[in-house]
């Protein structure tokens, strides 16, 4: 007779990882976390939450998803040069420093092997895929390439008539979009922690590598300011030169930014990713030799342009009107303007809203020893009139205050008129003074050298502030006006 002993466990207690469990429809055979093997019904479970189920080595498996999809993404190795790729296994290339080969496997059926375009620069520099001996890749046995930036593609083997399929192919691949604009050129410094500005005082390049969102900032502020003119040469009494163009874009009526992360001014400009802009920065006038005077040069940015200070007027024998420009130069005083007009040039010329400069001031006309003359117009106020009699050379005009750079800095000031030292004048008649930000004096001349009145000389414009030169006294050179500057600002983060 045979007795039977039913048990629900048997354990062996040195080693349970043998353990045979049985609990209803629910049958375990082993412990360990990686062999557990359940079956409850017809469902059977590998392996236990926490654990590893790996195919030993020599084994193959079946019957576990399609052939050929099963892809092991090596994320540890970016290859950057030559390798030779092994099935079931995908690899990020990176061919930002040339171009890169992968050697495929020998090919059997079912075996798959995946590329990616790990920097997007397969269009730079492709990718070789090398078909092993004399295997095929899509029924051809040569190399294939890849050259399209962001490409990725996916290869089955399939058999010895076609060889290697690409399965799966993307040319275009998404990218994040970085909420805020990222670019180079200038100088560049950081202000108010998330701000960056990018100053231009010279000709250059402005790129933008990313362009934000609009969920972000995906625009620019900007400061352009033209070059200032030069003021009148060899006047009686000459116009000073007018201020460059100014143009900005600002959070508030003065010029001013909020100290702090605040978003950019509604009349900032989009930019565009992957664009250079150039920068032109414009030049002063230059000093000139009587009886002439020169304009300044036009800065640009992307489609903003600021335009030169109008030159100052001239005489003798020079016309006797201030020139139009950014804002305008100073008309001539005295006989040097005989039989001509002594009004100053027309500023925010070509005209835009709003307006970047103004008229400059009108010349006194006299006698050949009370010549005054107009001061340039600047970028927040025209130039001032010469001084009737033994007065005054007219003010430039006052600039404006930016602090688009996180400190208030004031530029585009008009240059100041110009006056005569003539016979029996006081010894100190007072010469126009340039406007604040830039702005040049004008200077004071004297008819013959034993005159008892001291002569002084024009000053220029300050550089990058497109300040306008003074005007010429008599006999004398005018002086050159400020350079321009291009500024720009955006939200980094």
């Amino acid at each position: 007779m045979t007795s039977k002993v039913k048990v629900d466990n048997i354990n062996k207690v040195s080693d349970d990882t043998t353990i045979i469990k049985k609990c209803g429809s629910t049958t375990t055979v082993g412990s360990g976390s990686g062999n557990t093997i359940v079956v409850c019904g017809s469902t059977v479970t590998i392996g236990r939450c926490g654990g590893t189920v790996a195919l030993a080595s020599g084994a193959t498996q079946t019957g576990f998803g399609s052939a050929g999809q099963i892809i092991d993404w090596q994320t540890g190795s970016i290859k950057t040069t030559t390798f030779t790729a092994t099935s079931g296994e995908g690899y990020f290339v990176d061919t930002s420093s040339g171009a890169v080969t992968a050697n495929l496997p020998s090919g059997t059926a079912g075996a798959v092997v995946a590329f990616a375009d790990y920097t997007r620069t397969f269009q730079t520099h492709a990718l070789t895929i090398n078909p092993n001996g004399s295997q095929k890749i899509g029924g051809v046995a040569q190399d294939a390439f890849l050259t399209v930036e962001g490409q990725s593609a996916t290869f089955v083997y399939v058999d010895d008539t076609e060889g290697w399929i690409n399965v799966l192919n993307a040319e275009v691949t998404e990218k994040g979009e970085p909420p805020f604009i990222s670019a180079t050129g200038g100088s560049e410094t950081t202000v108010c922690t998330n701000f960056k500005v990018h100053t231009f005082t010279g000709p250059g390049t402005f790129t933008v590598t990313d362009g934000g969102t609009p969920a972000g900032a995906n625009t620019v502020d900007y400061l352009v300011i033209g070059g200032g003119g030069s003021g009148g040469a060899c006047g009686s009494g000459a116009g000073g030169g007018g201020a460059g163009g100014y143009r900005f874009s600002a959070g508030t009526a003065s010029g001013c930014y909020t100290a702090g992360p605040a978003p950019l001014a509604a009349t900032a400009i989009p930019v565009t990713p992957g664009t250079s802009y150039p920068i032109t920065v414009g030049a002063g006038g230059a000093g000139t030799a009587p009886p002439n005077s020169n304009p300044g040069s036009n800065s640009v940015f992307s489609t903003i342009t600021a335009a030169g200070g109008g030159g100052g007027a001239m005489g003798p024998g020079g016309p006797g009107t201030g020139k139009d420009g950014g804002s305008g130069g100073g008309g001539v005083g005295g006989r040097g303007c005989s039989p001509c007009s002594a009004q100053g040039g027309t500023g925010n010329t070509p005209s835009v809203s709003p307006p970047q400069g103004f008229d400059g001031g009108d010349g006194t006309p006299g006698s050949s020893s009370q010549d005054s003359g107009g001061g340039g117009g600047g970028s927040s106020a025209a130039g001032g009139n010469g001084s009737p009699g033994a007065g005054a050379g007219g003010a430039g005009g006052d600039g404006l205050v930016s602090c688009i750079t996180a400190s208030p800095v004031q530029r585009g000031g008009g240059g100041g008129g110009a006056v005569r030292a003539g016979d029996g004048q006081p010894p100190t008649r007072p010469v126009g003074p340039g406007g604040a930000g830039g702005g040049g004096n004008g200077g004071r001349g004297k008819p013959n050298p034993t005159h008892s009145t001291p002569p002084s000389l024009p000053q220029s414009g300050t550089a990058n502030t497109g300040g306008g030169a003074g005007g010429a006294g008599k006999s004398q050179f005018a002086g050159a006006g400020g350079s321009g500057i291009v500024i720009i600002r955006y939200k980094f983060q």
